[in-house]
């Protein structure tokens, strides 16, 4: 079977318009595949450029495959049905090695043509390091070569204004697109680069600020060798990502014209405050895994596919989005029960299957993080504390228990949960301490909760009658009487 490339393969070859800080899965089938269709679709005309941001010893390269690759992408629609759509993506040109390659990665820098620049170096890749220099071949950090290649630029066109970059990092940081221009400017700064291009940085660059989302599971090697021969190539770059995706972008109203966006619908929002984008997902998805796993997992229940499928933990969880979590948020009520369908039906991808006890790693900080803005806020606008909210955080304390149908399991969080909990339970266990004595000394961790939840009238007392009814009857019947 012949193996992926262009000569084999030809088809349309675009001008790089783009370059990409990082070749990793998330941004092939999320960033690369959105490009494609805008270049199909429209005229972005755009190719991209794949720059390296790591100095990795791999000789593995998209080049090896003329920058083609397929991206696979399956679940269920919107209406439900599994699907499984191979897309061949033919937008990216080349990948670039910055540390065997800088005089190409310099080069792009002087291309008049590329106006867009994407980044994904995960969380730690915007952060500052105090040894970066200018004249490093690259500097290490990513923020460095942003800014070692913005003042190549500004140099070779004189600080032409209309030779500014619009620049959208994807890493997972709040307000990314501030974060790394505040950490350009510091890098302009402390390497003494004139005051003009840092007038030029802020007057004609455009740092937006970002949310992404789409699970992208990479490379499916139970079936590649199947879908090979459905495809009729080899595909060593092969990509698979589920079908939901949203883009939400903080940034001028320009950037539609720019991007194409009102010449073919896709779910890229181009908003004036990300805020509200942010908190409907980390409140709604993330929210809803974290109510979810100590729930599913103590009612027997290993995956979240498992759960989902199970009439009664699936209600649970629709209940507790619907009834106690949407309300909570500030956004069109349509548009969060949109968002929150989406949610289910990427929880029940046939194709994906996440095991809940990896999702339950540093349970008590998600659930601090995710769920208690909005148990407090909806206690705040009912006048009492919501029962499926309350459930779950009781449910989360029997889980750290570490015990299920009298077998242990293991837990992960950090040594002061694990130890708290483990006296906690023991104790219990000899009589030593009630429930709401268990209840109580975990509510009153201000260090963690950032306030003592004890104070907080009649929250004890609701997390603790759920905690009683789950040891005393069984996760099931719980959940029976919960109703």
């Amino acid at each position: 079977m012949q193996q992926l490339n262009r000569r084999q393969f030809p088809g349309r070859h675009y001008p790089d318009r783009i370059i990409q800080f990082g070749e990793g899965n998330f941004l092939r089938a999320f960033i690369d595949w959105q490009i494609d269709l805008l270049n199909q679709h429209t005229d972005l005309d755009a190719g991209i450029v794949v720059v390296r941001p790591r100095n990795s010893a791999t000789q593995r390269s998209l080049n090896s495959q003329d920058g083609l690759f397929t991206a696979l992408i399956r679940g269920l629609n919107d209406k439900g049905e599994v699907v499984s759509e191979p897309r061949l993506i033919r937008s990216v040109n080349r990948e670039i090695h910055a540390w065997r390659q800088f005089d190409e990665f310099l080069a792009l820098a002087r291309d008049g043509n590329i106006r867009l620049v994407f980044s994904n170096t995960t969380e730690a890749g915007i952060a500052f390091a105090a040894d970066d220099r200018l004249e490093d071949s690259p500097p290490h950090s990513f923020p460095a070569k942003l800014t070692r290649l913005l003042y190549e630029r500004f140099c070779h066109f004189a600080g032409a204004a209309d030779k500014g970059w619009v620049i959208l990092p994807c890493e997972l940081i709040d307000e990314n697109g501030e974060a790394l221009k505040a950490l350009v400017l510091r890098y302009a700064q402390q390497w003494q680069l004139p005051e003009a291009f840092s007038q030029w940085l802020h007057q004609h660059n455009t740092f937006c600020s970002t949310l992404v989302d789409r699970i992208v599971t990479g490379y499916p090697q139970e079936d590649a060798e199947q879908i090979f021969q459905q495809l009729g190539y080899r595909d060593d770059y092969l990509d698979a990502g589920e079908v939901y995706y949203q883009f939400v972008i903080q940034g001028p109203h320009w950037l539609h014209e720019m991007l194409r966006l009102d010449r073919y619908p896709l779910n890229i929002r181009l908003v004036d405050d990300i805020k509200p984008y942010k908190a409907q997902k980390v409140a709604i998805l993330n929210g809803a895994h974290t109510a979810l796993v100590p729930v599913a997992f103590l009612a027997g229940l290993d995956t979240v596919g498992e759960a989902m499928n199970d009439a009664q933990i699936a209600a649970f969880v629709e209940s507790t989005l619907r009834d106690e979590i949407i309300p909570t948020l500030n956004l069109p009520s349509a548009e969060l029960h949109a968002f929150a369908d989406a949610v289910l039906s990427r929880f029940r991808n046939p194709f994906i299957r996440h095991q809940l006890l990896a999702i339950a790693l540093n349970g008590m900080t998600k659930f601090r993080t995710r769920i208690l803005p909005q148990l407090l806020a909806s206690q705040q606008q009912q006048g009492q504390w919501p029962r499926k909210l309350t459930f779950a955080l009781a449910a989360l304390l029997v889980f750290y228990r570490g015990e299920r149908d009298g077998k242990p399991f293991p837990l992960q969080d950090d040594e002061h949960w694990l130890s708290c909990f483990s006296t906690l339970w023991a104790q219990l266990g000899r009589g030593e301490i009630t429930p709401q004595q268990l209840v109580e000394t975990v509510l009153a961790d201000t260090q963690h909760w950032q306030s003592d939840l004890t104070q907080l009238p009649g929250l004890v007392a609701a997390v603790t009658e759920s905690l009683q009814m789950i040891v005393d009857r069984g996760m099931r019947a719980a959940l029976e009487q919960l109703g």
